[in-house]
């Protein structure tokens, strides 16, 4: 020991010699299988960093992979990636020395791959050789290009009235059968986007096939890629479905290109890293989420957004599920923080066969104003101004307690309501490009209540 160590307080003395008695944590040693409770695997005897995978040995020469989620003390926390099935006590652990990645190629466009980045749709393997970390490269905030351009959705409703930048993430936040699937469809198949990107977390099985093939159909695939990590998945791989879209979606903007990222959906999403967090003993905090839930979900979405200059842009729409249709449920309410605007979809406009049901009165689009004339956006306003008139005096029109003249911005509500109905509606196969929607929009905001 040195002079100047001698010199130190005894306690530092101590906390010196025990540091000059660590050794390097070798990664490669193998541990054992100890305990398992639930989705939770631990293991000792394998120091291993959080996120880094092991293979699992179990009898039979069975590989099963995992990925680390925690630790506490000597014991390490693990979680299967597939079927955990066939496990017994004191299996060979063995850690790898590298985080998850990706191969990412082209060739993922017209693909349907799963959460852990293999083809579903048995159209042969994928030539894949760009790998790329899950949890992608973060961007300087002040490296980002503005939102300066908008971009054609080929929604009527979105194009005029929640105008989307190049750039911008946004919520769709929906209920159960009001319509969101074929809403992303029609955005799928009419964007003017270069490349778009679906991810399709924890959804039923059959509505990944009918997504698939009824509303995307073989034009919407040409230019897209599908990551689907249904339902069945375990909550490790439905975060990395959605990690591995958005990474997806990095590779091609990186390439300079505009992509659409549509993530269905962000609720489960956060559900799924629920059961993770709540499987290593991370205690509850709103209604059930414990807090990485909350800080998992700006992770993700940060990702998205305009590149560095000589970069193209991630434009990203993120379905939140409001139970009960209440959107101020947690996660509905920590989406609508972090995002840039949000579209409503109303249970009661489906129900009265309005398609898409977009509300406009809940709806916004915080970087409109940035990226259309001022024309555009003073007519959206009057439109808007004049549905919402409408809808909170519905009551008293309907029951007849409303008398003709007694205000007179009522009455151009109720005079133009029909044609405002009308131009929010679209079909499901009617394309309407952003130049066709500003038309649209001007010629009704130029109708008078007394035509």
């Amino acid at each position: 020991m040195t002079a100047q160590t001698e010199r130190q307080p005894i306690w530092t003395q101590a906390l010196l010699k025990k540091q000059q008695r660590l050794e390097p944590v070798e990664l490669s040693v193998e541990g054992r299988l100890t305990r398992m409770v639930g989705l939770t695997l631990e293991a000792e005897g394998c120091p291993a960093a959080v996120g880094t995978s092991c293979d699992i040995v179990a009898p039979g020469n069975q590989h099963i992979e995992a990925e680390v989620v925690g630790f506490s003390g000597e014991k390490t926390f693990l979680m299967a990636m597939g079927d955990s099935r066939g496990l017994v006590p004191h299996a060979k652990v063995i850690p790898s020395t590298h985080c998850s990645e990706v191969k990412i190629s082209d060739a993922f466009l017209g693909r349907v791959i799963d959460g852990r980045g293999r083809p579903l749709d048995g159209r042969g393997p994928l030539r894949a050789n760009h790998a790329v970390p899950l949890a992608g490269t973060p961007i300087n905030p002040l490296d980002r290009q503005p939102i300066k351009q908008p971009l054609d959705v080929g929604v009527r409703a979105i194009n005029s009235m929640l105008t989307v930048g190049r750039g911008q993430r946004m919520g769709l936040f929906a209920g159960t059968g009001v319509g969101k699937s074929i809403l992303m469809g029609m955005m799928t198949r009419f964007t003017d986007a270069d490349v778009t990107v679906v991810g399709l977390i924890g959804e039923r099985g059959r509505e990944v096939k009918e997504f698939v093939q009824d509303i995307l159909g073989d034009e919407g695939m040409k230019r897209a890629a599908v990551i689907a990590a249904p339902a069945d998945s375990s909550p490790l791989v439905r975060i990395h479905g959605a990690m591995l879209a958005t990474a997806v979606a990095e590779y091609f903007r990186d390439q300079g290109k505009n992509v659409l990222l549509l993530m269905d959906s962000l609720s489960r999403f956060a559900q799924a890293q629920r059961e993770i967090g709540l499987s290593i003993s991370e205690p509850p905090a709103t209604k059930g989420y414990p807090p990485s839930v909350f800080a998992r979900i700006p992770q993700l979405v940060e990702r998205a957004g305009n590149g560095a200059p000589g970069q193209g842009s991630i434009t990203a729409f993120y379905t939140v599920l409001t139970e009960g249709d209440d959107t101020n449920d947690p996660i509905a309410d920590a989406a609508r923080g972090i995002l840039d605007g949000h579209i409503v979809l109303s249970r009661q406009l489906a129900d009265m066969g309005v398609y898409p049901a977009i509300d406009i009165e809940s709806s916004v689009s915080r970087v409109m104003p940035m990226v259309v004339n001022p024309q555009q956006l003073a007519n959206s306003q009057r439109i808007k101004n004049l549905y919402s008139l409408y809808q909170q005096n519905r009551d008293l029109i309907n029951i007849g307690a409303y008398q003709a003249g007694s205000n007179p911005a009522i009455d151009e509500a109720i005079a133009l309501y029909p044609q405002i109905s009308r131009f929010m509606q679209q079909g499901i196969n009617e394309n309407m490009n952003f130049t066709m929607s500003q038309q649209q929009l001007q010629q009704l905001a130029a109708v008078k209540a007394a035509e």
